[in-house]
């Protein structure tokens, strides 16, 4: 309403939202209508906040796809090739180039390759939402903190696999180096390299805030810092409880997914 607007017209929004009632009516309220997929309507445009969320939601969809996309083959094949290599250069330049990933801010790295990719080289427009090419940086900023933990998950789990004795029976009973890696090595790392992809898979879809915010990516994280920088309520809850449901059925997806990559799981399952 503005900070010159009259005590009438204040009591009026205050009615119209239902403040003048008491907390747990209120909150009763609010629980009915979330219950009915109203999520209220934003307090600066009127709009309702549930069709604003559905229209933000495929762009923060694309750029969650495109960034895993990145992440998932890098993440793993550098995460194997530490594992196999530690000690060694390659090892250790891989491990280095995972620690300074996952220690420079989003915010910094995004900023320096906006600098360099958009400003001076030009490759890439600077922000916006649009085709691949809007798409590129965002994308790549997202998932260079990913890759550095899938790099450091993948690379713990190898590095404990390859030290089972069953790969040397194996080696023993003349199996191809190939089949090793991926019938052994890979089947049985698959587990934590899963998790750690649904975690991030979920988070994405949550909104990458900065990430949004800094390439001006029309989505559900600039949407929601939008929303707290104009304290718009509706829209701060909307965004929270779709990322929370959004992120509980990533996560359901994730544990379904064991049940068929890991037949210890599968018979686990059916002795109980």
């Amino acid at each position: 309403m503005g900070e010159r607007a009259s005590p009438e017209a204040i009591e009026s929004i205050r009615r119209e939202i239902g403040a003048d009632s008491g907390a747990i009516q209120q909150y009763i309220g609010y629980l009915k209508l979330l219950a009915q997929g109203d999520f209220g309507r934003s307090y600066y445009t009127n709009r309702s906040v549930l069709s604003d969320i559905a229209l933000k939601f495929p762009n923060t969809m694309k750029l969650a796809l495109a960034a895993m996309l990145i992440t998932v083959p890098f993440g793993i094949i550098l995460g194997f090739l530490s594992a196999y290599k530690a000690g060694r250069p390659v090892g250790k330049i891989i491990d280095t180039l995972s620690l300074a990933g996952l220690s420079i801010p989003v915010f910094w790295s995004a900023i320096i390759i906006m600098i360099i990719f958009s400003l001076k080289l030009k490759l890439f427009p600077p922000s916006g939402t649009g085709g691949i090419r809007f798409l590129v940086l965002p994308a790549f900023v997202l998932s260079v903190p990913a890759i550095s933990t899938l790099i450091r998950i993948t690379r713990t789990t190898v590095s404990d696999i390859l030290r089972m004795p069953y790969l040397n029976t194996a080696r023993a009973k003349g199996v191809p180096p190939l089949k090793i890696h991926i019938n052994h090595v890979l089947k049985n790392a698959i587990i934590p390299i899963v998790t750690i992809i649904g975690l991030d898979f979920g988070s994405y879809l949550n909104g990458a805030v900065v990430t949004e915010t800094i390439f001006g990516w029309d989505g559900i994280g600039r949407f929601t810092m939008e929303g707290i920088i104009k304290r718009d309520y509706p829209v701060i809850m909307g965004c929270i409880i779709v990322g929370t449901a959004v992120f509980v059925i990533v996560n359901l997806v994730t544990d379904l997914l064991y049940h068929s990559l890991d037949p210890r799981i599968r018979l686990h399952a059916e002795d109980r």
